[in-house]
């Protein structure tokens, strides 16, 4: 680690730290060695099964010169073998770094020598990316494995687990650092929403996005099975979740919303559903409230970062009227928000989101620079993570999140957050999704723009009326762009800087 680096201490638990996965993994392995682990299509991988291909994979690993955290990259898909080798790598005493499988050679060519990756390992679906870079063959890693012939490494709480790298929907992808602590006690703040032995997990977005391990990690320290969908469609899950009696999920909000207008929706059998789980993008109240009537089990809505710090949680099944917020501070965390100078502003006045918590990341991979960038230091002398994102912490301790600092609208010296107006148009109901960016003005500086994909045909100026006529004097929309569809990131998250870059220049977006 850069010795430059800032120290990160995250808020302290009280008793030990959670066993670690590799350790788990064999658990659960010696004591249900014929309980599925891992499913996809037809093929099932036992957990006795699991937990010896892991030790295998650690063995060669070390044998290809992997050396106590190291870091190990990857170009793969949603499959066994790219699992297995995420575990083998932590069960080697490896830092394990999956990388997008959509980004150009060019990124990941920067992508690896940021992480200073001592091997990578690429299958089909990562090929393409690679470049002029070599890569072991993913697909063949358990074939080329063998048994261990010597212990392995201990692992200890501040050895590194993963670096995920950030979607770049803001600047250039950030490498940022978790050890073995974060995400063990990611996974026991799951504890709670049923992940148990017993549990089916139906795993539809991409390894590397933390929106998949945040529930996936969880799933495996608890011993129950996941099913692997490898390109997620609407119709195919919903196939899979009947089959396979599927009891938790973690989608992002446009899964959700295109699951619930597929038309095998209401035939299909989901009543063995306990936990739904959604992250990465707003829940909108349209489809919190279209969740809660129609699809059954809890539905659990997270808010955070990647890098830790800030987290909410949000049980819509039991605060239904709550719907306009993300939820309370995470068990162990604290939020409170900032003014313009970062200066500690009085409950309920909206500023910029930061926040302490048990997870917070190590730091942004040798980048010390941007890692102090991304903190509030207290007069205390205590590390904040800065969210990016501008909100309010009401009596009751919910947290509205209204924008992110850089989508926020100033018009005529008044500040407008885009999710206001977002949810004055989505009570039209034509339409289906909304985006709200600013535009250039030349009578007030900014003024709101706003895109919408409908689900019945409408007329733009009868939305923009629809929504002025909710919305305050300061907050009016000045157009309605109807659009096939919102550019989004391959985790769902909606582009606005691509939305912006016609109307701006480069530095605006």
């Amino acid at each position: 680690m850069n010795m430059d680096m800032p120290r990160i201490v995250p808020v302290d638990v009280p008793g030990p730290d959670p066993v670690d996965l590799p350790g788990l993994i064999r658990q659960h392995g010696a004591a249900r060695p014929d309980h599925p682990a891992i499913v996809t299509g037809e093929a099932v991988t036992t957990w006795g099964g699991l937990a010896a291909a892991m030790d295998r994979v650690a063995a060669h690993l070390i044998r290809l010169g992997l050396r106590h955290n190291d870091v190990v990259a990857s170009l793969g898909g949603v499959t066994p073998q790219h699992l297995t080798l995420y575990l083998g790598t932590l069960a080697a005493g490896g830092t394990f770094a999956p990388l997008m499988i959509s980004a150009t050679p060019q990124i990941v060519a920067g992508l690896v020598a940021n992480c200073d990756a001592r091997l990578i390992f690429a299958d089909a679906a990562g090929q393409a990316a690679l470049g002029d870079l070599t890569a072991q063959p993913l697909d063949d890693l358990l074939r080329d494995s063998a048994d261990a012939t010597g212990p392995l490494p201990v692992i200890a709480p501040t050895d590194g687990f993963d670096i995920i790298y950030s979607s770049g929907t803001t600047g250039a992808p950030k490498g940022i650092m978790h050890d073995h602590r974060f995400r063990g006690r990611q996974r026991a703040r799951m504890a709670g929403f049923g992940f148990d032995a017993a549990m089916r997990l139906l795993v539809s977005t991409p390894v590397y996005s933390n929106t998949t391990l945040a529930a996936l990690l969880p799933m495996l320290a608890a011993g129950g099975t996941a099913v692997l969908m490898p390109k997620f469609d609407a119709g195919g899950w919903l196939a899979l979740a009947a089959r396979h009696r599927i009891t938790h999920a973690m989608c992002v909000p446009v899964q959700w919303r295109r699951l619930l207008a597929h038309p095998d929706f209401d035939a299909t059998d989901l009543s063995h559903f306990v936990t739904k789980l959604s992250t990465s993008a707003p829940l909108t109240p349209d489809l919190s409230r279209d969740l809660l009537a129609r699809f059954p089990g809890r539905m659990v809505n997270i808010y955070g970062m990647t890098e830790g710090g800030v987290g909410c949680l949000m049980d819509l099944t039991a605060h239904p009227d709550r719907l306009d917020t993300v939820g309370q501070v995470v068990a162990g965390g604290n939020l409170m928000t900032l003014g313009p100078d970062d200066t500690p502003l009085p409950q309920g006045e909206v500023g910029e989101i930061v926040g302490r918590s048990v997870t917070m990341m190590t730091g942004y991979c040798n980048a010390p620079e941007l890692t102090r960038k991304a903190l509030w230091t207290d007069p205390d002398g205590v590390h904040w993570m800065r969210s990016g994102d501008m909100g309010r912490v009401d009596a009751d301790g919910f947290l509205h999140v209204m924008d992110r600092t850089k989508d926020m609208i100033n018009s005529g010296g008044f500040n407008i957050f885009a999710v206001d107006l977002e949810n004055a148009l989505l009570t039209h109901p034509a339409v289906a999704e909304a985006a709200v960016i600013a535009v250039p003005s030349p009578e007030w500086g900014e003024t709101p723009l706003a895109y919408v994909t409908l689900r019945a045909e409408a007329d733009p100026e009868a939305l923009r009326t629809h929504a002025n006529a909710r919305l305050g004097k300061t907050q009016r929309i000045s157009r309605v762009i109807v659009t096939d569809a919102l550019p989004r990131s391959e985790i769902g998250k909606v582009l606005k800087r691509d939305l912006r870059a016609p109307h701006w220049p480069k530095e605006k977006t």
